[in-house]
């Protein structure tokens, strides 16, 4: 009992260290929103669903494989869940945006899945036809879970930022995660925009939340709940690849040091 109230105590106090009086950042979300909203609606007018397709996917063929193979699998839910366990304590209120954020993401990203069933490249294109790289997959186009992914993840640490160097970096470090899904041939581009879309909205709408019922960010049973499910995610970066055999080092490098940062960060809390 007298560890709990030590780890409450502690949590509290980083809960209350980390209470930004204002998100600048988030005004930047709504602006790049609005541009995916845009790039996705001209898209399909412009050209229908598979629009731009064949001109970004042999424009990223001239690059190596395992490049877009590095960038997509930073799009994985179990890497950025694993991530967390580098910051969640330090930044309780930065891992409460981001749970809250990820769940409207998921929703968003699988129910769209599930309502549209949309048909990816391999499913329609000729196997020569395109550059396709890693697993073949056929089903759940619309909208890109990689990109909701990404832009969930680098959404909230945008909103957080103070430098705008930083955000312009997230900005770029998202939209490249979703280039690599056009790049590995498991997506369209309006899947891209559309996933870049609901993601950052999805950012925008977690980081007001968690501002204005921040309570959760201080509770230990949601913060070990997290580093459960973040510990778990870790662990099966070493038993699956996702389909992207080459960036099985960068996997190998995320699973062990988050690992690491989560149990070091323990320790530190068992001496204090």
């Amino acid at each position: 009992m007298k560890r709990i109230s030590a780890w409450q105590i502690q949590l509290a106090a980083s809960v209350a260290a980390t209470a930004p009086s204002t998100l600048p950042g988030l005004r930047w979300l709504l602006g790049f929103a609005l541009m995916c909203g845009i790039v996705a609606v001209g898209l399909w007018l412009g050209g229908g669903y598979h629009a731009g397709f064949f001109t970004l996917n042999q424009w990223a063929a001239i690059y190596p494989a395992w490049c877009w193979q590095w960038l997509t699998v930073l799009g994985d839910e179990r890497v950025v869940i694993a991530l967390t366990l580098v910051f969640s304590w330090r930044y309780p209120r930065l891992l409460w945006s981001l749970v809250l954020a990820a769940l409207l993401g998921a929703l968003y990203s699988r129910g769209l899945k599930e309502l549209f069933d949309a048909a990816r490249p391999p499913a329609v294109l000729a196997a020569d036809a395109f550059n396709l790289i890693g697993s073949i997959q056929r089903r759940a186009s619309f909208p890109s879970g990689h990109s909701t992914t990404a832009a969930v993840f680098c959404g909230v640490f945008i909103a957080h930022a103070r430098l705008s160097e930083w955000r312009i970096l997230l900005l770029l470090i998202a939209t490249l995660i979703g280039l690599s899904r056009i790049a590995v041939g498991a997506h369209w581009p309006v899947d891209v925009a559309a996933g870049l879309l609901g993601g950052t909205l999805a950012a925008w709408l977690g980081c007001v939340l968690a501002r204005h019922w921040s309570q959760p960010a201080g509770s230990l049973a949601v913060h070990f709940s997290v580093i459960g499910i973040a510990a778990f995610c870790a662990i099966s970066l070493f038993l699956n690849d996702g389909g992207y055999s080459q960036a099985t080092p960068l996997l190998y490098f995320i699973g062990f040091s988050t690992l690491i940062s989560g149990y070091s960060h323990l320790l530190r809390r068992n001496f204090n």
